[in-house]
């Protein structure tokens, strides 16, 4: 048995039943990566001592006869852009290349809490800002169902390493998409919760009011229990929730019956791939033949939410990243005065993409052009929202495709208005703080295409029960990725 294909909650079994040793999974998971990751390029850092060290804890504690927690022992890892203390944290970013932070973020505290083994900081793009891993400061990472094609992103690595067997779990953020898409293009679960519901503490900010941390894993029940281990009121981030998280595995109920489905027209309409579109929709007959109730219903202002998403993100990320300038931490480049050396600086230590959106952002808050593009496109955030209330008033949950089309190859949407339109299923669910989850539905032409549940605020619980009922009708979650396979 290879312990890498494993679930966290088979694995947490056989653990508690002593078949297995902690330090055993961990060395397993740490073989599969020498295995596989020079191909697939999930990690920026290996904290391999650490893991093991954090296993053996778990084993002692096992030997003690003492209740361990469900990730307890499982290895997972961690987006590069999530603070670790002790460990670099470089948001794939040439100007952090160095940057060791002397706290961890509060959901690595919570999951050190429980246990889980940590085996590194994984690739993503830039700050975050991208949705292949090919504007990583350092390297891209691959998909391990097909090395020619990207992994998704901003999580392309986290996606990568769970899809690849390297972790059990990871964490990923999501702010436009960047949980959703990258598990639809490796065949993951992956959750965006309700803004606010997981601290953001300790997450390097791209932009603050969409930014949000969530799990990537095998399955729901996966994906409950880590999501049981980060959520929750956090007093160090003032927008975090202040209302108790419950048990999300409760929600791991196997029935749809009478569940009212919406079908949201604008997001079946041009543009999207005819296969993962057919894909789709013959999930969406499974969920009508266990009972649901399904009905087309409109968000009529989806189109504008993708502009509106490119004025606002870069505009919070232009104020955001101004503090990298080469004077407190990272990357310093010599000049002849400090005006010269802040330009410096931010030229070698941003790459391409980052300074498109500073760029962007910039221009958007500058004199003159507030009120035209800045506070427009808030305006439209408040229609967006306005949209998912109304239809939210006659159904339950939304189902709409995560991504338009399947992985695409690396190098091939080198425009960047192509490549932004791969979050267009995405974004309007960060614009209005929503939860969302993307869970495999099929294969096209032997890629996985991933379904999009969205919930209403707080709604995790609903959705998550949505997604294992229709998990369970398949066994799209129990493949494994082709790759090293004999």
């Amino acid at each position: 048995m290879k312990l890498f294909k494993q679930t966290a909650h088979a694995l947490h079994s056989m653990l508690v039943k002593k078949e297995i040793s902690a330090v055993e999974l961990a060395q397993s998971s740490l073989a599969r990566t020498d295995e596989v990751e020079p191909t697939i390029r999930s990690y920026i850092t290996e904290t391999r001592e650490q893991a093991l060290a954090q296993a053996a804890a778990v084993d002692a504690k096992i030997g003690r006869g003492e209740a361990i927690a469900p990730l307890a022992g499982i290895p997972g890892a961690i987006k590069d852009n999530i603070c670790t203390r002790g460990t670099r944290t470089t948001c794939a970013s040439k100007i952090l290349a160095n940057f060791v932070p002397p706290y961890d973020a509060t959901v690595v505290d919570k999951l050190a809490a429980q246990g889980a083994v940590v085996t590194g900081k994984a690739n993503c793009d830039e700050f975050a800002m991208g949705g292949s891993t090919e504007n990583s400061g350092f390297f891209v990472s691959r998909n391990p169902w097909d090395t020619d094609r990207v992994p998704g992103g901003s999580s392309g690595g986290s996606a990568a390493a769970v899809a690849a067997g390297e972790a059990v779990w990871a964490l990923g953020s999501d702010t436009g998409g960047s949980i959703r898409q990258p598990a639809a293009y490796c065949g993951n679960v992956g959750l965006k919760p309700t803004y606010g519901r997981v601290s953001r503490y300790g997450l390097v900010a791209y932009a603050s009011s969409l930014d949000q941390i969530g799990p990537i894993t095998r399955d729901v029940t996966d994906c409950a229990l880590v999501l049981n281990a980060i959520a929750g009121y956090d007093a160090k981030d003032s927008t975090a929730i202040n209302i108790d998280a419950p048990d999300y595995t409760r929600a791991l109920v196997n029935n749809v019956k009478g569940l009212r489905v919406g079908l949201p027209k604008e997001y079946f309409g041009t543009g999207i791939q005819p296969e993962v579109a057919t894909t789709i929709k013959k999930a969406v007959d499974q969920l009508i033949a266990m009972g649901a109730e399904v009905k087309e219903v409109s968000l009529p202002h989806t189109e504008y939410a993708l502009p509106a998403y490119y004025l606002l993100a870069p505009a919070e990320a232009s104020s955001n990243l101004a503090r990298y300038d080469g004077v407190g931490f990272g990357h310093r480049a010599p000049g002849t005065d400090i005006i010269d050396m802040y330009k410096k600086t931010r030229s070698e230590g941003f790459g391409p993409e980052v300074k498109r959106r500073i760029m962007l952002g910039t221009y958007a808050l500058s004199s003159g052009y507030y009120d035209a593009y800045y506070l427009k496109a808030l305006q439209v955030r408040t229609l967006v929202k306005q949209d998912f209330d109304q239809a939210f008033a006659e159904v339950d949950v939304l189902v709409t495709p995560t991504a338009p089309t399947t992985a695409f190859k690396i190098g091939e949407l080198s425009d960047p208005l192509a490549m932004y339109l791969q979050d267009i299923f995405t974004i309007p669910v960060n614009l209005a703080g929503l939860p969302g989850i993307s869970i495999p539905c099929g294969f096209v032409h032997g890629l996985p295409v991933g379904l999009q549940i969205i919930g209403k605020p707080l709604a995790e619980a609903a959705i998550i029960q949505a997604a294992y009922t229709l998990e369970q009708a398949n066994d799209y979650h129990t493949r494994f990725a082709p790759l090293g396979e004999v």
